[in-house]
């Protein structure tokens, strides 16, 4: 099946597809035959990560899906884990996730956190961008970065990331960080764009659904899209991989927009990058 994703531009002159799938706690057995499943639906981009265990049904489905000709429209990311920060630990692990892969190259690897109190990002850094000089990786990113670390990465190296994947939904906008991604060429993408579910049971959110025909993920994930926000969802049934990718037949007009606008309290459902590492 082609895909009608759209893509946009990065600061480096690559792109990306504005809705990835991502296999976040995604069991290793079935990641394989669920990213065929998201790769059959119209998905061109896999997001997943050292963390997640299941590289190799990542792989396994990419493989599958390069092998049945010319499809250059396909991305993976990955990204390495926190025990693995510093220069030569870094390199260590990307062949060691290359391995999982089973690739020749990577299109995006990112830093997972930043954990701050181990001071090795920076290493962590500079051996992206050698990975991304040496034409391993084509683009090279952050997770869970906040403004002071993307500042130090910027005055120490002078490289920006082409994307900071951080926790961003209607409960949690980030304003403030989203205004220095755009200041700096840096495209945000959001993990848990739907909260982990929470904020699907808003009642401002239902009734937005209720009126439009759609889901209450469709409208989040049309919110997102509609601000300039990359999104990963994640799902495991082909309905709502599906039902996720389903986003770019309708808008939101500006009085929708608006209430899901209002709904910030600044709540995580996940771990803030000061407490991790």
């Amino acid at each position: 099946m082609s895909s009608s994703v759209p893509r946009t531009a990065l600061a480096d002159g690559t792109s990306i597809d504005v809705v990835g799938y991502g296999v976040y706690k995604v069991p290793p057995a079935d990641t394989a035959r669920l990213c065929s499943t998201a790769l059959e639906a119209g998905y061109r981009l896999l997001d997943t990560a050292a963390l997640y265990g299941n590289e190799g049904g990542v792989g396994a489905a990419a493989r599958a899906y390069l092998e049945a000709g010319d499809r250059s429209d396909l991305s993976v990311t990955s990204k390495v884990w926190n025990d693995d920060h510093g220069y030569d630990a870094t390199l260590r692990a990307f062949d060691a996730s290359m391995d999982r892969l089973g690739l020749d190259q990577l299109d995006f690897y990112l830093i997972h956190w930043p954990c701050a109190s181990r001071d090795l990002y920076v290493e962590t850094w500079r051996a992206l961008v050698r990975l991304r000089d040496e034409g391993r990786v084509r683009s090279i990113g952050v997770s869970n970065f906040q403004q002071l670390h993307l500042e130090r990465l910027l005055t120490e190296t002078g490289v920006a990331p082409v994307l900071n994947q951080v926790e961003l939904h209607p409960y949690l906008q980030q304003h403030e960080l989203r205004s220095f991604h755009e200041e700096h060429g840096i495209a945000t993408q959001a993990w848990s764009p739907l909260g982990r579910g929470n904020v699907l049971l808003d009642p401002d959110i239902g009734r937005i659904a209720a009126d439009l025909g759609r889901t209450p993920a469709q409208v989040v994930l049309r919110w997102h899209l509609q601000h300039g926000i990359l999104t990963i969802p994640k799902a495991s049934s082909p309905e709502r991989i599906a039902s996720n990718l389903d986003v770019f037949g309708f808008t939101l007009d500006d009085a929708q927009l608006g209430v899901l606008d209002t709904l910030d309290r600044d709540q995580r459902f996940g771990s803030h990058p000061d407490r991790v590492g």
